[in-house]
């Protein structure tokens, strides 16, 4: 019984979820400045951390460059000229390399040792970041928890998989308990089918075994969390809209002058949900798709994504035992 015979409070998880940060310097510093700002217990980043392409910086000569970023080239006079353009292209979340007219000739020639390049400089920027969360966060009591998502080949994720650290937690295909409520966290960053044939997107059948292989030896879920890259089909959570893949590049289907929209998640996650009723659900993949919903009891979340304004979407979640206390969208 607490002072003048009022009931003491309960303990508390306070977490924090983000994901789609898509190699941007910009948001990935800000989820993890995040902790200390929100005050809370557990980060989660719930994948497609790798960055999508590589921007070459053509050196010229007599300290003069070029490079062509959204489409606008960039004439770049001396060394801080170029810093201050890789920084711009970082928050983007964009890689970049300088290169001279000759090694840029031959990487247009060459596609594999363009991807090659990519791999190269994306793995780098996942291991430059999980040192800079364990040096930010040692000491705090924090810990953060990263996936995977299907954007994120293995080769790119593996300074994460063989990571050891005492804050940075790799969580793919695991089953975690991130405090001592009981709070189990059952993760992967596997998707259905995309249009994109992205590195890490399986079939649904074999989505929903990989699910049940990770829930597997677990009964009560009225503690779990499930965070599952790929959000649940039709659900709020994944509406995007419908393209039409005949032409280069790819148009938004209209009907009327409006688009049409479909649900894009995963039937498997979905039904997984459903079946197992975990008390919390978080998801991300359909950047467009921020919100959150309920499908029985469990209360599920997409934060959204714009890492490409450096702009960092979240959700801060209060868990207390086997309740949802609150869940805020944020936005910073």
């Amino acid at each position: 019984m607490g002072l003048f015979g009022k009931k003491g409070k309960g303990k508390v998880t306070k977490l924090f979820f983000v994901t789609d940060v898509h190699g941007s310097e910009t948001t990935f510093r800000k989820f993890v400045n995040s902790g200390a700002f929100y005050g809370v217990d557990v980060l989660v980043l719930g994948g497609d951390i790798a960055g999508k392409m590589v921007v070459p910086i053509l050196d010229l000569g007599s300290g003069r460059y070029r490079a062509t970023i959204q489409s606008i080239t960039h004439e770049l006079q001396g060394d801080d000229e170029v810093a201050a353009f890789v920084k711009r292209a970082g928050k983007l979340g964009t890689y970049t390399t300088v290169v001279t007219v000759d090694e840029y000739d031959a990487l247009e020639a060459d596609a594999a040792r363009v991807d090659t390049l990519y791999h190269e400089l994306a793995t780098e920027r996942m291991a430059r970041w999980i040192e800079f969360a364990e040096e930010r966060l040692a000491g705090s009591g924090i810990r953060c928890y990263i996936t995977g998502g299907n954007d994120d080949a293995p080769d790119i994720l593996e300074p994460l998989t063989t990571h050891e650290g005492e804050n940075v937690v790799a969580c793919e295909g695991k089953a975690v308990t991130i405090d001592d409520d009981g709070h189990l966290m059952l993760s992967t960053g596997l998707s259905n089918p995309t249009p994109w044939a992205t590195p890490r997107e399986v079939p649904d059948e074999d989505l929903a075994a990989t699910i049940e292989e990770i829930v597997a030896g677990h009964d009560d879920f009225s503690r779990a969390i499930f965070n599952f890259h790929a959000p649940p089909k039709d659900s709020t959570l994944d509406t995007a809209a419908e393209l039409d893949w005949s032409t280069d590049p790819p148009k938004v289907v209209t009907s009327g002058g409006t688009p049409v929209m479909y649900g894009a998640g995963s039937a498997a996650v979905r039904a997984a949900i459903e079946k197992h009723q975990p008390l919390l659900s978080l998801h991300g993949h359909i950047h467009e798709s921020r919100g959150q919903t309920t499908i029985g009891r469990t209360v599920a979340v997409n934060p959204g994504s714009e890492y490409g304004e450096g702009l960092l979407r979240g959700a801060l979640v209060t868990l207390a035992g086997d309740r949802v206390e609150n869940v805020q969208l944020t936005s910073g």
